[in-house]
């Protein structure tokens, strides 16, 4: 049976039906009154104003110090607090202009709240657009946080948002040796939970250093399940520009560990793909700095692969883009020689697979035990059917 489906029109998402975390103030705004409060959040954060039969957004933070709620600081994660830094790009501290409000990095000196970062501070409030694939570090900051707060003796509430990606689980299952900033919980690469049910696996199964556990609240989703379709209304991060960027992410993402551009410096990042190396391919490309990549792979260079902007919406993860690149490159090493795809796989045996020529249905075989594994504890934290 297929496991595609046409791209959704928009009349197939679900955004007014579905309630986010954070627009149920009156969950949450009774937690933080009286209290020294701590926000991680960026852009993506934000709260739905219905007034006048007119609908507005406003930003967490400035909905919270309307509400004289006292925010004492932000914390941001990679892209910075307003998203629009590069991947990898160092993120710096200072003040929100807006409303004065102190920001601390969590993707500069350290990625771990420290101590006295989070000294004086009551509770933590965590909202930050996800999209549901192990590599990408916005459940990494999540756990930190966690981890932090639970040394320091700090209640946490996350305020839960859909997952784009939560129709399917797929991938290698992280391993121990493996584990990293873009891979630190034991998940699946595309692992079916929202922040909300992540963030109760990571205190449920121990994965916080010392096996602490935070005091961990979460405000739940409105009229949700894992396959509800929903539209991004900000775009979580400067290149995954579109839902079908973000569809295509947990197949695309795995060109980042090769000598392939996965389109950063284009108009379509992670809707393409290609190399000057690649022989066979009709549709090509030239990489050019921009806002979000500022240094591109093979900036200013003919780069030949394939544009994905039209085809099925995948409900599984596509190898056959990869192991299509790697038999048609034709420069040495196709893999990075830091081995850093094998972070992004959670394993070396993909790298390994692709390179013995294994096919797509034999290398998917060999995750199916450890698929079956994760889902039975996958159970135990669900919120949503």
């Amino acid at each position: 049976m297929s496991q595609t489906k046409k791209i959704p029109n928009n009349s197939d998402y679900q955004n007014d039906r579905i309630i986010t975390g954070a627009d149920q103030p009156d969950k949450y705004l009774p937690l933080l009154k009286g209290k020294k409060v701590g926000v991680i959040t960026n852009r993506t954060g934000i709260v739905v104003i219905k007034q006048d039969q007119k609908i507005d957004t406003l930003l967490l933070v400035n909905f919270l110090l309307k509400k004289d709620i006292n925010v004492q600081k932000i914390f941001t994660p990679e892209h910075g607090f307003d998203g629009n830094l590069g991947a990898g790009e160092k993120v710096t501290g200072g003040k929100d202009v807006k409303t004065g409000v102190k920001i601390v990095s969590l993707y500069g000196k350290n990625k771990k709240p420290t101590s006295e970062q989070l000294k004086n501070l009551d509770v933590l409030l965590f909202d930050i657009q996800d999209v549901g694939v192990r590599f990408y570090t916005y459940i990494s900051t999540l756990q930190l946080v966690m981890e932090a707060a639970a040394e320091v003796g700090i209640s946490i509430i996350v305020l839960d948002r859909p997952n784009p990606n939560g129709h399917y689980i797929d991938g290698p299952v992280l391993k121990s040796s493996y584990q990293s900033f873009v891979g630190m919980g034991y998940v699946p690469v595309v692992y079916g939970m929202t922040i909300g049910e992540y963030a109760q696996m990571a205190n449920g199964e121990g994965w916080l250093k010392t096996h602490k556990k935070c005091d961990l609240t979460i405000i739940k989703l409105k009229n949700y399940t894992h396959q509800s379709r929903y539209s991004l209304p900000v775009p979580p991060s400067p290149n995954l520009k579109s839902n079908r960027a973000i569809n295509l992410y947990p197949s695309i993402c795995f060109f980042e560990g090769t000598n392939v551009s996965e389109g950063r410096g284009t108009d379509t990042p992670f809707e393409v793909y290609g190399s000057p190396y690649l022989s066979g391919y009709q549709f090509s490309f030239t990489p050019k700095p921009n806002s979000g990549a500022k240094t591109p792979i093979y900036s200013e260079k003919l780069c030949y692969g394939e544009n994905l902007h039209k085809g099925e919406f995948l409900s599984k993860i596509n190898l056959n883009w990869l192991i299509k690149a790697y038999k048609s490159n034709k420069k040495q090493p196709f893999f990075n020689e830091n081995l850093f795809f094998d972070k992004l796989a959670g394993t070396s045996e993909l790298r390994k697979q692709i390179i013995a020529g294994k096919s797509e249905e034999e290398i998917r075989t060999g995750w199916k035990k450890d698929l079956e594994k994760f889902k039975e504890i996958r159970k135990k934290y669900l919120l949503y059917e």
